[in-house]
């Protein structure tokens, strides 16, 4: 028994490390009554949890300090009825950046096209090669475009194998019912859009300058500030060459999404310059958030 023991705490031990997901999740139902949903709701939290945290979404080994840390909220709106569901999947996530405890944000979104069916105690089935669920093809394909986020921020186009995982997830999915898979759904703003576009040629230049931004961006922020605002503002500018062929793309927004404030944040108090270069580019590739950069120059 002692020997099970042991073996079982050291496999349990080397696969939770291996996990690439330090994910945190909740589920709000606020918006409907009665008892019997808020258990059924608790439970669908805690299988969540169990799956992003648990599930082997690489061959790579992460120890427990190279996790990525994420956050998933399931904000149900609607009872559709037959445990069917209605509502928003919010999820965020970042990477720290080099030599500090800052958490950089890779993305920010809410996936506003969620319907999902769940009965309490149901398996959290997942098979890349087929559709199972919404539910976790939906789960799925935004832990893939975590991780392709993620190693697009360490090494130039390092993501692509992740962005093509989330691909089939997409494929698979043509033949299900609720919303978001198709590629003319909401005005072709959805899963299918989003990554078609980053595996698209037209769209490198936004991989590349989201390597940039990171690499030689704020991981040298501790360093070399001067430099490292300097590699961002190139790294922006060089989303021009997308924003000239897909004037307000979906990928282009999503990015400035997570990474706005950010922006401002930086360049607070950079030099007049700096600010003045900056402020240009933005205003010609992401317009819709002047209001939010003009902080980059008020007192």
């Amino acid at each position: 028994m002692k020997q099970f023991f042991l073996y079982f705490l050291i496999f349990y031990t080397s696969f939770s490390h291996s996990q690439e997901l330090n994910c945190q999740v909740t589920v709000d139902a606020s918006q409907l009554s009665g008892a019997g949903n808020q258990v059924i709701f608790a439970d669908l939290k805690s299988r969540v949890n169990d799956f992003m945290n648990n599930y082997r979404f690489t061959n790579d080994k992460f120890e427990q300090n190279e996790k990525i840390d994420c956050q998933i909220n399931i904000v149900v709106n609607s009872d559709l009825g037959s445990g069917t569901y209605q509502g928003i999947f919010e999820v965020d996530a970042g990477r720290q950046a080099f030599q500090s405890s800052y958490r950089s944000p890779i993305l920010d979104f809410d996936d506003k096209f969620f319907t999902f069916t769940y009965v309490q105690g149901q398996p959290m089935d997942f098979n890349l090669q087929g559709f199972s669920s919404n539910l976790t093809s939906v789960l799925g394909y935004y832990a893939y475009v975590i991780l392709a986020l993620d190693y697009d921020s360490f090494s130039l186009l390092g993501g692509t194998d992740y962005w093509k995982k989330a691909q089939l997830i997409v494929q698979n999915a043509q033949t299900a019912t609720e919303p978001g898979w198709q590629s003319g759904d909401n005005s072709f703003k959805n899963r299918y859009t989003y990554i078609d576009n980053m595996l698209s040629p037209m769209f490198q230049p936004l991989r590349e300058s989201f390597y940039t931004y990171h690499r030689k961006g704020m991981d040298m922020m501790y360093d070399k500030p001067e430099e490292a605002r300097a590699a961002i503002i190139q790294a922006l500018d060089n989303i021009n060459e997308v924003h000239k062929n897909r004037p307000a793309s979906y990928n282009v927004q999503i990015f400035f999404e997570a990474k706005n404030r950010e922006i401002v944040n930086i360049f607070k108090n950079a030099t007049t310059e700096e600010k003045t270069k900056l402020l240009n580019i933005l205003a010609v590739i992401d317009p819709a958030n002047t209001t939010i950069y003009s902080q980059i120059t008020s007192p």
